[in-house]
């Protein structure tokens, strides 16, 4: 055990020199690493040139809460019904009813004649359909509650308490998946966005230290469409004149023109996009680039090829972003929008609309910003709080151990560069749990050591030769090393699985350190050891 073969030796140092690459970033400067293009220098353009990537807690970012909207979507929800039953009337055979409206959480229809009411029930039952549950199967619920109010001629048609419940998972699921595709685009790393409660949507981004900024990307609904204008409509001199059916006012950004009419009807939608970005114009301004599916491509080519020289509305969230003329067709299924953009709100309305439109609209309610400095302070007193616990951990070990206290000194040392090593290679979020966690790891590398060598004391006490003392302590020591860092190592996976944030951050930093210390305390202490031995040949056991 204690015989190292040449190719042993050389992989457990390769594995060392491995760490201390990734670990060296840490250590050099920015401005060595990368050049003023923010290309990697030479050497770096070959070596690893990744740093940990720090938590919110010790980065500092912005932490917000957003609320779902629930009440829009259930209106909503509602709207559609009134259309439905509106259409259903209207087929062949139709049932004549008064319009069909939306009083309270209900949809309401009276129908002229009372004789009709078991065709209307049964007509209705065709849109009742089974609750989607939460895998996608149809669930054993009906949606809707269908029902005579007992005047013959009333039905009331109520959105059942399952389907408001599957409403509720399923926009507030779709939110955080279009939240998470926003933040993505912004280029930050590990955020954190999690559900709270039943409509309550978590948001982290370490180093955005502009919430404002994550309260446009994420708040905003961004349901584009575009509209052709109608220059002949009079708006008013307050944008609230009357126009004709079909014909709607939207508010603009341009104070010299505040609003405009437009056809109701939509050209394309932002469905039909296929992706957007930040681009510039032939004048060097940013604009937004995108592309449009092939439906989507087909209607804007043939609505732009019929309408040269007249102006069409791209509208965000009801207003009009923009408003330029159709000098030529538009077939290539790809168009800039222009307006009064800087590199960073085109990028973000580009993001925004390349995400899709929200479900429902978000409103924050909790808006915190962790500066920093905070982040700083919190860095130096883990470091301090590390550096302690190493040197008091190292003066036990050389008093008690003698030059075996040495040994797994380096070994703790080379444990840290490899744990540090690993956080950085892997991109892991180092958070102030995380620190703990490499304390605790700290901790959990002396005990393999002190139990390690206190059998070897025993081996040597029992009249056994120094190198059978050490090769049968590390034999007896292994399994017990073994037990208790493989449970705790499947603790730190438990946690990592069923975690988030703070406590995801301890997991990862135990269960990397768990690996990196039983490789040190085990393998490279025994090689130290064992090297010792043949090289010095004591006779004794020197603790």
């Amino acid at each position: 055990m204690l015989y190292f073969p040449p190719w042993k030796t050389v992989l457990i140092l390769a594995v060392i020199l491995v760490g201390f690459l990734f670990t060296l970033p840490n250590f050099v400067p920015e401005s060595v690493r990368y050049d003023r293009d923010g290309q990697a220098s030479a050497p770096w353009s070959f070596l690893p040139n990744q740093t940990i990537n720090l938590g919110l807690d010790l980065q500092g970012g912005s932490h917000l809460v957003f609320q779902v909207d629930l009440d829009e979507v259930r209106q909503d929800r509602l709207n559609n019904l009134q259309d439905d039953v509106r259409s259903l009337f209207r087929r062949a055979q139709p049932i004549l009813s008064a319009p069909p409206a939306v009083i309270d959480n209900q949809v309401v229809v009276r129908l002229t004649d009372p004789a009709d009411m078991s065709r209307a029930l049964e007509r209705l039952d065709e849109i009742n359909e089974r609750v989607t549950a939460a895998g996608g199967q149809a669930g054993t619920a009906n949606t809707l509650n269908i029902r005579d109010s007992g005047d013959g001629r009333t039905i009331m048609i109520e959105i059942t308490d399952a389907e408001l419940d599957s409403i509720r998972q399923r926009t507030v699921q779709q939110s955080i998946s279009i939240i998470r595709r926003r933040i993505d685009g912004m280029g930050t790393t590990e955020p954190i966005i999690a559900r709270q409660g039943d409509d309550r949507v978590l948001v982290q981004v370490p180093g955005e230290s502009d919430p404002q900024r994550i309260i446009e990307l994420v708040g905003t609904t961004a349901r584009m469409t575009f509209h052709m204008v109608e220059t002949g409509v009079d708006v008013g001199p307050d944008c609230r004149g009357r126009t004709p059916p079909g014909i709607v006012v939207y508010p603009t950004d341009d104070p010299n023109e505040p609003c405009l009419a437009v056809q109701r009807r939509a050209l394309v939608t932002g469905e039909q996009l296929t992706n957007a970005g930040q681009s510039f114009d032939e004048n060097g301004q940013p604009v937004v680039a995108f592309t449009f599916n092939q439906s989507g491509a087909r209607a804007f080519g043939e609505a732009t090829q019929t309408n040269i020289g007249r102006r069409f509305a791209v509208v965000l969230d009801d207003v009009i972003i923009t408003a330029p003329v159709i000098r030529s067709a538009i077939l290539g299924g790809s168009g800039i929008i222009q307006g009064n953009f800087t590199v960073r709100t085109a990028t973000d309305l580009a993001t925004m609309i390349g995400a899709g439109a929200l479900p429902a609209r978000l409103a924050p309610i909790e808006e915190r910003t962790v500066g920093a400095s905070q982040g700083q302070d919190s860095i130096e007193r883990g470091q301090i709080a590390i550096l302690i616990g190493f040197g008091l951990v190292i003066v036990f070990m050389w008093l008690a151990y003698g030059y075996f206290g040495v040994v797994s000194t380096a070994a703790l040392i080379t444990n840290i560069f490899l744990l540090l090593g690993a956080l950085s290679g892997l991109q892991a979020t180092l958070t102030l749990p995380g620190i703990a966690g490499i304390v605790l790891t700290i901790g959990m590398a002396v005990d393999a050591n002190v139990l390690i060598y206190e059998r070897i004391r025993e081996e040597w006490q029992n009249g056994r030769t120094l190198a059978s003392s050490i090769e049968n302590g590390y034999n007896h020591a292994l399994s017990a090393i073994l037990d208790a860092n493989i449970t705790t190592f499947i603790a730190a996976a438990v946690l990592y699985m069923l975690g988030a944030g703070p406590v995801r951050g301890f997991a990862v930093t135990l269960g990397i350190g768990i690996i990196t210390s039983v490789f040190t305390a085990f393998v490279l202490s025994r090689l130290l050891i064992a090297t010792w031995l043949r090289v010095a040949r004591p006779k004794k056991l020197a603790m």
